[in-house]
């Protein structure tokens, strides 16, 4: 029986190429998503990958979601926290609705999915975590503040949980990726997207495949002595 693997956040832009890969790799994938259900759809359509519906933000609602997942599916053995959102503006213009969303989605949100797995994932001596972080956590962003400061906050939870899973058999990891030619991104003036890109040694956007399989190999037996670790995909943009 093939391993099970969740990705939130999972059928769209990166995470839909992430849910895709690690099904190309022989795991049985499900998928979360919050709120598009015509993409789900479309997504379930082209890959026969399940889709499940609830908030990152709602730990009852996690709990909940897994529960049916893992009665579906089985036992997770893989976790992707790669759902997120944004809610830019400049900190003086900054309301605490829009601070508390983000925390709430892109750093609550990798508690209320990782908590209610870790039981199980520690019976069973295996687990994988991997967090999907920003460039823009590792060196903030003006209007960001929201969304650097969680994301900072997803590289320090990985650091710290890996220590607690290490001795059963759990790995956890975030890859911090760099500007991706997703949806939103793409939809950016041409002139910003060449500025963008310019400030990319490697001379283009990322594509959401780099990320994936970045994430295949956390996710496999072969990264076994891999934990704690961030994984900086950003075409060199960032280094650190």
């Amino acid at each position: 029986m093939s391993r099970v693997a969740l990705v939130t956040g999972g059928s769209r832009g990166i995470g839909a190429a992430i849910a895709k890969a690690l099904q190309a790799a022989g795991y049985t994938v499900a998928a979360n998503y919050a709120g598009n259900d015509e993409a789900a759809a479309k997504f379930t359509e082209e890959t026969g990958i399940k889709t499940y519906k609830w908030s990152v933000a709602d730990y009852d609602a996690c709990v909940e979601g897994i529960a049916k997942v893992e009665a579906e599916l089985g036992p997770i053995d893989v976790l992707v926290n790669n759902a997120g959102i944004t809610r830019d503006a400049p900190f003086h213009k900054m309301t605490r609705e829009q601070w508390q969303q983000v925390m709430d989605t892109n750093l609550s949100g990798v508690f209320n999915m990782t908590h209610p797995l870790w039981p199980g994932m520690r019976d069973r001596k295996f687990g994988r975590v991997i967090n999907i972080s920003s460039i823009n956590g590792q060196k903030g962003q003006f209007g960001q503040a929201n969304y650097s400061a969680a994301k900072a906050g997803d590289i320090g939870f990985t650091k710290a949980l890996a220590q607690e899973g290490a001795r059963a058999g759990i790995t956890v990891n975030v890859i911090c990726p760099g500007y991706v030619a997703t949806e939103m991104v793409m939809a950016v003036p041409e002139k910003v997207r060449e500025a963008i890109i310019a400030t990319i040694p490697v001379g283009r956007l990322g594509e959401p495949e780099d990320i994936a399989r970045c994430v295949v190999f956390l996710a496999s037996d072969d990264a076994g002595f891999v934990t704690g670790s961030t994984i900086t995909a950003n075409g060199g943009q960032y280094l650190t």
